[in-house]
Protein backbone atom coordinates (compact mmCIF):
# COMPACT_ATOMS: atom_id res chain seq x y z
CA UNK A 1 0.00 0.00 0.00
CA UNK A 2 1.30 3.30 -0.98
CA UNK A 3 1.58 6.29 1.21
CA UNK A 4 0.07 9.80 0.68
CA UNK A 5 1.87 12.60 -0.99
CA UNK A 6 2.05 15.28 1.53
CA UNK A 7 2.39 19.07 -0.42
CA UNK A 8 2.17 20.83 3.20
CA UNK A 9 5.71 21.93 4.34
CA UNK A 10 6.91 19.31 6.66
CA UNK A 11 9.62 21.76 7.50
CA UNK A 12 10.06 23.66 11.18
CA UNK A 13 11.60 26.08 8.93
CA UNK A 14 10.27 26.12 5.50
CA UNK A 15 12.15 29.43 5.01
CA UNK A 16 15.87 28.11 5.90
CA UNK A 17 15.16 24.63 3.78
CA UNK A 18 14.19 27.17 0.75
CA UNK A 19 17.98 29.03 1.33
CA UNK A 20 19.46 25.78 1.72
CA UNK A 21 18.33 24.75 -1.75
CA UNK A 22 19.24 28.21 -3.00
CA UNK A 23 22.49 28.80 -1.18
CA UNK A 24 23.64 25.31 -2.78
CA UNK A 25 23.04 26.62 -6.15
CA UNK A 26 25.19 29.64 -5.36
CA UNK A 27 28.72 29.95 -6.96
CA UNK A 28 27.30 27.12 -10.00
CA UNK A 29 27.06 27.30 -13.57
CA UNK A 30 24.03 26.94 -15.66
CA UNK A 31 24.91 23.44 -16.28
CA UNK A 32 26.57 22.11 -12.68
CA UNK A 33 22.86 23.85 -10.97
CA UNK A 34 20.94 21.51 -13.50
CA UNK A 35 23.31 18.67 -12.43
CA UNK A 36 23.04 19.32 -9.08
CA UNK A 37 19.00 19.24 -9.35
CA UNK A 38 18.94 16.03 -11.39
CA UNK A 39 21.48 14.56 -8.55
CA UNK A 40 19.35 15.78 -5.70
CA UNK A 41 15.74 14.29 -7.18
CA UNK A 42 18.11 11.11 -7.67
CA UNK A 43 18.63 10.70 -3.92
CA UNK A 44 15.48 12.04 -2.76
CA UNK A 45 13.70 9.51 -4.69
CA UNK A 46 15.81 6.77 -3.23
CA UNK A 47 15.25 7.45 0.14
CA UNK A 48 11.40 7.96 -0.69
CA UNK A 49 11.52 4.21 -2.39
CA UNK A 50 7.89 4.39 -3.47
CA UNK A 51 7.42 4.06 -7.24
CA UNK A 52 3.48 5.43 -6.87
CA UNK A 53 4.54 8.44 -4.31
CA UNK A 54 7.43 9.43 -7.14
CA UNK A 55 4.96 8.92 -10.02
CA UNK A 56 2.63 11.29 -7.94
CA UNK A 57 5.32 13.69 -6.88
CA UNK A 58 6.53 13.84 -10.75
CA UNK A 59 3.02 14.63 -12.52
CA UNK A 60 2.66 17.14 -9.57
CA UNK A 61 6.11 19.00 -10.72
CA UNK A 62 5.44 18.78 -14.30
CA UNK A 63 1.90 20.69 -14.36
CA UNK A 64 3.52 23.11 -12.38
CA UNK A 65 6.38 23.81 -14.75
CA UNK A 66 3.86 23.71 -17.48
CA UNK A 67 1.12 25.85 -16.03
CA UNK A 68 4.36 28.55 -15.37
CA UNK A 69 5.33 28.50 -18.42
CA UNK A 70 1.62 29.37 -19.88
CA UNK A 71 1.91 32.18 -17.74
CA UNK A 72 5.10 33.51 -19.40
Amino acid sequence: MSAVLSTKSNFADPDAAYRLIVETHRGLSDEQSASLDAALVLILANHLGDLDLLREATALAKRSVVSEGQRE
